[in-house]
């Protein structure tokens, strides 16, 4: 149930009476509601009422970021584009204020279904998919002046240099240990930058199924700007393949090709193979951020399946591009632990009285997180010596010398890798069987996710 706005507001929960007086100013009335939505992403996402002087009922859309956002990566970031998009054949939803101080935008609330897998009426999947393709097209045709006057003259080369520095300055700054999968990954993008100097086009980033809304049989609005930039279509076209794979998008090479009839270019598959690498790599910078800045109140058990998905979908993706052969390790054995029946009833309970009694959404959200935690653990204490040992030997192989522990060797492979001294066709087998072992580890929390791959580009 949304809470009143006069009710007293909770900043741990809740919305701060600032903001509920910040939203109610810049639609000049008064705000009646307001009910934390699932989903948002790093995000909160919030279904704002408001009442008009005359009366009128406002349905508004509040995003809202609680943390100290990176300089390019905000809201406020994020505002630019929607702002550029509003009088554009892109849908998108009209903003009725973005605060000057905290990282936070109030829109309109567009209706529609975020998630495609929902529909199950192929001629209508197929119908919005294509729509949404073109969408994407007119996206790309709109002039990037309007975000940045010197764009037309930039080549894109350096721009997709300037944004690989970007993610590579953020996950240098975050005081998580170094990632051996993200330094071979800045290894490797920053030495196979596609050789072309254009077009220049505004990119979404993240864009796909799951990231627009849709409503009867339509294209409504595209959401979510957090890491749009300058760049190339072909980054926008890896995004579409990556979301695919967890939410169906009807047959890829018919999406690209509708995407090639409407903006009139032809489709290179080297370079969406590329930015698949790079749409991955930035996954990975994130979840790493995450790790750096844990939050206690955040969809932690969706960001144990979702970052176990994307490490094996990144593997994956270098692996294609760069034409190395993968292989499985043996499976891990599990050892039963001690804890087996208190994991069992916490996770009954969950299944059988807290999901069915919760009428929030959002609580109904949070609760399978909690399954997804308890399934992990419950998983790590069964398998997690014969993981180690496994990693311990992959870190020997490529090392060359057996490292004390897990941690000091993926430390060790970290630094080779940004030094040049392991290359990447050394590293790569080894870092897939070691997400191939966390996959195993996180298998029951993640149902069908732990075996989809991408599809087919062609």
């Amino acid at each position: 149930m949304g809470m009143s706005a006069s009710t007293r507001s909770e900043p741990a929960t809740g919305l701060s009476e600032a903001l509920v007086e910040w939203m109610a100013d810049a639609v000049q009335g008064k705000i009646v509601s307001f009910e934390r939505r699932p989903g948002g992403g790093r995000r909160e996402a919030w279904f704002v009422d408001a009442e008009a002087a005359d009366g009128t009922r406002l349905e508004l859309f509040l995003r809202y970021d609680r943390g100290k956002a990176p300089e390019s990566f905000g809201l406020h970031d994020e505002a630019r584009f929607f702002l550029a998009l509003q009088d554009t054949p892109v849908p998108v939803p009209r903003i009725h204020a973005v605060h000057p101080t905290e990282q936070a935008i109030l829109a309109e609330r567009v209706p529609g279904q975020t998630w495609f897998s929902l529909l199950r009426d192929e001629e209508q999947r197929v119908r919005i998919a294509r729509e949404f393709m073109g969408i994407l097209a007119e996206l790309h045709a709109v002039d990037p002046r309007e975000i940045s006057p010197a764009s037309p003259d930039a080549d894109l080369r350096d721009l997709v240099r300037a944004e690989i520095g970007r993610w590579e300055a953020l996950y240098r700054a975050a005081a998580a240990p170094a990632d051996p999968l993200i330094e071979m990954g800045l290894a490797w993008v920053r030495a196979n930058v596609p050789d072309v100097s254009g077009p220049v086009v505004i990119v979404q980033g993240d864009t796909g199924p799951g990231n627009f809304l849709y409503e009867d049989g339509r294209v409504t609005a595209v959401l979510d700007w957090e890491l749009a930039h300058l760049g190339d279509p072909h980054d926008d076209l890896a995004w579409v393949t990556l979301r695919a794979v967890q939410e169906a998008f009807t047959h890829i090479p018919d999406r690209l090709a509708d995407y090639a009839a409407a903006s009139g270019r032809p489709v290179d598959l080297d370079r969406v193979r590329y930015y698949r690498v790079l749409a991955g790599l930035r996954i990975l910078i994130l979840a790493h951020q995450g790790a750096a800045k844990p939050d206690p109140m955040g969809e932690v058990g969706n960001g144990l399946v979702y970052t176990t998905l994307h490490r094996r979908l990144f593997t994956e993706a270098l692996a294609d591009v760069t034409g190395t052969a993968l292989d499985r390790p043996v499976p891990l054995v599990p050892v039963p632990g001690e804890n087996e029946r208190l994991y069992d009833a916490a996770l009954t309970q969950i299944k059988e009285i807290i999901v069915p009694r919760s009428e929030d959404p959002f609580v109904v959200l949070r609760s399978k997180g909690l399954a997804r935690i308890l399934k992990y653990l419950r998983e790590h204490e069964r398998l997690a010596d014969a993981k180690r040992r496994g990693e311990l030997d992959d870190l020997e192989s490529v090392l060359g010398t057996r490292p004390d522990d897990a941690a000091t060797g993926r430390t060790r492979l970290a630094e080779a890798l940004r030094a040049g001294t392991v290359p990447v066709d050394a590293a790569l087998p080894a870092l897939h069987r070691w997400v191939l072992r966390e996959t195993q580890v996180c298998l029951p929390a993640m149902g069908r996710l732990a075996d989809q791959h991408y599809a087919p580009l062609s």
